[in-house]
């Protein structure tokens, strides 16, 4: 399955969320958000990319699952992961847990 394949799939189980959509653009692509808030993304290079605590994201980078998100200008981002795509990490599982992180910052 394509990461586009992969990235409809969940842009589908969220939606019938509370408080999701999917609107404008985040770092170049189109993105889930809650309340309006971004949480996961499929980036212009098909990269998977979620928000989670910096801790979290930290460990994942350790475990070799992923690498900090870097938008394009260099600069990379503290709380973003970009699973690997031979990472063995669940893309519902790991959105799933950005929507989470997000969705309590958001209230």
């Amino acid at each position: 399955m394509s990461p586009n394949e992969r990235y409809a799939a969940l842009v589908k189980a969220f939606l019938r969320k509370p408080g999701v959509t999917q609107e404008g653009k985040g770092f170049g692509s189109t993105s889930l958000k809650v309340n309006g808030k971004i949480f996961a993304l499929l980036s212009s290079r098909d990269e998977f990319v979620v928000k989670l605590p910096r801790g979290r994201v930290d460990e994942l980078i350790a475990s070799g699952a992923g690498h900090r998100f870097d938008p394009g200008h260099g600069r990379l981002m503290k709380e973003w992961l970009a699973p690997r795509p031979s990472s063995s990490k669940n893309w519902m599982r790991l959105a799933e847990e950005a929507f989470t992180f997000v969705r309590a910052q958001s209230r």
